[in-house]
């Protein structure tokens, strides 16, 4: 950063696309001294980099002319030197690693909070000059222009954008009914409908024309609506306002739950933790935790912090970080992550990383640094709209006073071509069949459950070139089975009922999976008494006045002699990623049961049809090598294990780097960076809320074939998209032609505008056909 220069941070209120940010950034630029803008849509914030004297003041006006709400953020400006830690009135730690006093700490919302005695003030500068209350209340004065991107909080329909969509949609169904009763109205009933929705979304063409993005979206609309009532269709022109309204409701709505999906990951972390100190322990909060201090866990808690485990051994439910649904045993050095569930024993662990530091803060950041580096993916007609717009207002108006100026024409001959012109190029059939087709694609996709989130991402889902899939609940099930009993010198049913017996009334994934299948063989288990559990071992209950253990092999060792057989059976279970649990009584082994999380039917075949559409398959995991490679084996596709939340992310950005347009599909939460970072986030059917809501796309029905289905739905949306544009602009071409040399007018124009909106929206419905849904 240049030496002069300062940095502000602002709260943007209303932001859901990347045309959002694109129209601040524009205008914020044209302020002088402004020298970078960073915009965050998934933060929601603003980052200006700018000169000392430069006019925020303006800067936030600018933002507000365009319909959004500004706030400026506390530590707005480059923050002070605290090397002088007493001086700024800095917390002090205690010897227990937990802090009081006065202490600053960002939250994940921008604000820097300060604590007193445990209690949370959030102070805000406002760095402009102004006072912040001032600022706040300019925030709201969006609502008079009624644009507001999207709900940040409450109904939608409360939002000034959600309040103008039903205004928009009762004054139309008020214009049907007055066409109804009195025909000779309904035009003028339809042109004020239209009215309703249209000045708001005229008011931010002009504004953005102003501030540099002359020939946005909103411009298109507006020639669109009014070159539609110039040539009488203001039925067709209240209509299209409309739906345009709907689908930048949606994506704020959308937009919103995003946001609140990625904040909640925060509340995966307790917000007290137990500390030790001198004997006693005492609960503190859990943001007030030091590297060094030593916490509790008792049975059934989350961890507070990341750390490592000073005393006790336990299983580890670590299904937050890593997507695992078994639990991981863990004993002293072992190292543990904030959020993950301790099992059935007290743990002493030792912080390694303060809260703005832990594993789930570090994911939170990533999902937003993710979101925020995507390229924008543009709508095919925002594109198009760029180009096309300018270019027929510029032949219009040419063609009305070129001839006149250059050969001494007739006027009047030529300003009624350049009007024909002008409604030859009126864009209604454009701006009708893109949605059409996307919309008519959307719906066919829902009916099979293939949910996709808007346009741009419909558009992006066909140009995908590699498909990343997380393992546990994508590519597998979720959940363990039972897949091989071995009875050592037993029956294998008896081995199972012994072990049903123990895991009875257990809630352990493995547990789960015995008594399920004990259940589907109709077997009785034997009644167990004082069951108890070996943290990170196993467990251990009476059977017929028998001491039984069923649990791992490392710990069934302990108790029985293995053969060489049982040993060279339990190594080849362990080569095909099976767990494995050892049934003990009396010193001898009774058998064996090996379980593991099963492929789902139709993985293989998934996998297949990708390969086909020549897409390249990945399986990212936190699994263990040894499972992943054996499943990888099984499903033909390339195996990358042990992965962390942030390791998927940084695949996923190599394979971006190397030019790759990538889709990630996954289920859990340590999913979400990479579900963000990659070209196509696609979510797995019971998936977590926040896998559903970072993702682009969601696969309902959890069928690996249905990401290849989704593939082929967007390339054919595609392919109709761009016979639409042909559509078009091939019978706009023929009368632009025609009516220059003057073989047709004003009618034969109008007729090409409506026959062409009429073609191409025939074209999109073939995208509703159940005969083309079939096709994948």
């Amino acid at each position: 950063m240049n030496a002069v220069s300062q940095q502000a941070r602002f709260r943007v209120a209303g932001m859901d696309c990347a045309s959002c940010a694109a129209k601040i950034g524009a205008a914020v630029r044209r302020v002088d001294g402004v020298e970078d803008v960073s915009v965050s849509v998934t933060a929601g914030t603003m980052t200006v980099r700018h000169a000392p004297d430069s006019d925020l003041a303006e800067l936030q006006r600018r933002v507000v002319s365009l319909g959004y709400g500004i706030a400026p953020l506390a530590g707005a400006v480059d923050p002070p030197d605290h090397s002088q830690a007493d001086e700024h009135g800095r917390g002090h730690t205690h010897d227990d690693g937990s802090c009081d006093g006065h202490h600053d700490h960002v939250d994940h919302a921008g604000y820097r909070r300060e604590h007193r005695d445990g209690h949370d003030h959030a102070h805000r500068r406002d760095h402009s000059g102004g006072d912040a209350a001032a600022q706040a209340a300019a925030a709201t004065r969006a609502v008079a222009h009624g644009h507001d991107h999207g709900p940040t909080s409450g109904p939608w329909r409360r939002s000034p954008k959600g309040r103008l969509t039903i205004a928009s949609g009762a004054a139309l169904a008020a214009a049907y009914l007055i066409g109804m009763l009195v025909p000779g109205g309904s035009g003028h009933a339809f042109t004020a409908a239209m009215l309703v929705g249209l000045a708001p979304i005229a008011r931010r063409a002009f504004v953005a024309a102003r501030y540099g993005a002359p020939f946005s979206i909103e411009t298109l609309m507006t020639t669109a609506a009014l070159g539609a009532v110039v040539i009488g269709a203001s039925e067709e022109a209240a209509v299209v306002v409309f739906l345009f309204l709907i689908g930048e409701l949606l994506e704020g709505v959308a937009a919103g739950r995003a946001r609140a999906s990625i904040q909640s990951l925060a509340r995966l972390v307790p917000g007290t933790a137990l500390i030790e100190s001198g004997g006693a322990t005492r609960e503190v909060p859990a943001e007030s935790l030091a590297v060094g201090a030593i916490i509790l866990a008792r049975p059934g808690d989350r961890i507070a912090a990341d750390g490592v485990i000073v005393a006790g051994e336990g299983a580890i439910n670590e299904a937050p970080v890593t997507g695992e649904s078994v639990p991981v045993a863990k004993g002293p050095n072992a190292q543990v992550y904030a959020g993950t569930v301790n099992g059935d024993s007290v743990l002493r662990v030792r912080v390694t990383a303060a809260a703005a530091d832990n594993t789930i803060a570090r994911v939170v950041r990533l999902v937003e640094e993710a979101q925020d580096s995507k390229a924008p993916t543009e709508r095919i007609i925002e594109r198009f709209a760029r180009y096309y717009t300018p270019a027929v207002m510029v032949v219009a108006a040419l063609t009305a006073i070129g001839p006149p100026l250059l050969t001494g024409a007739a006027w009047s001959a030529w300003i009624y071509k350049g009007l024909a012109i002008l409604l030859i190029g009126c864009p209604c059939a454009l701006v009708i069949s893109v949605p059409a087709a996307i919309a008519a694609s959307l719906s066919a996709g829902a009916r099979r459950g293939l949910l996709m989130k808007g346009g741009a991402v419909l558009e992006t889902v066909g140009q995908v070139t590699v498909a990343c899939f997380d393992k546990t609940g994508t590519l597998t099930t979720g959940k363990p089975q039972v897949t091989d009993v071995l009875g050592v010198g037993r029956p294998e049913a008896e081995v199972l009922s012994i072990a049903a017996a123990i895991e009875t009334g257990s809630s352990h994934p493995l547990a789960t999976a015995i008594l399920d299948r004990a259940a589907a063989l109709s077997l009785t288990p034997p009644v167990a008494s004082d069951a108890q559990a070996i943290g990170g071992k196993g467990m251990t209950a009476r059977i017929d006045g028998v001491d039984t253990f069923l649990g791992s092999p490392q710990a069934a060792a302990a108790r029985a002699a293995f053969s060489i057989e049982l040993d060279a059976a339990i190594a080849a279970f362990h080569d095909a990623g099976k767990t494995v649990a050892v049934v003990v009584a009396r010193e001898q082994v009774l058998g064996v049961i090996a379980l593991r999380d099963e492929p789902r039917a139709d993985a293989a075949a998934g996998l297949a049809a990708l390969r086909a559409a020549n897409v390249r398959a990945l399986m990212l995991t936190g699994d263990n090598r040894r499972t992943a490679e054996a499943i990888g084996r099984q499903l033909g596709v390339e195996a990358r294990a042990e992965l962390l939340p942030d390791d998927k992310l940084k695949i996923v950005d190599e394979l971006k780097r190397q030019g790759l347009k990538v889709a990630k599909i996954g289920d859990g939460i340590n999913d979400a960076p990479a579900l963000a970072a990659a070209d196509v986030g696609i979510a797995m059917g019971g998936g977590t809320d926040v896998a559903l809501e970072t993702a682009d796309a969601a696969v309902l029905h959890g069928r690996v074939g249905d990401v290849a289905a989704m593939i082929d739905m967007s390339r054919r949306t595609r392919a109709n998209i761009r016979q639409n544009m042909a559509i078009a602009l091939g019978l706009k071409a023929v009368f632009l032609v025609t009516t220059l040399i003057g073989v047709t007018g004003l009618w034969p124009a109008i007729l090409a505008d409506t026959g062409a909106t009429v073609l191409v929206t025939l074209n999109a419905l073939r995208l509703l056909d159940p005969r083309l849904q079939s096709r994948s």
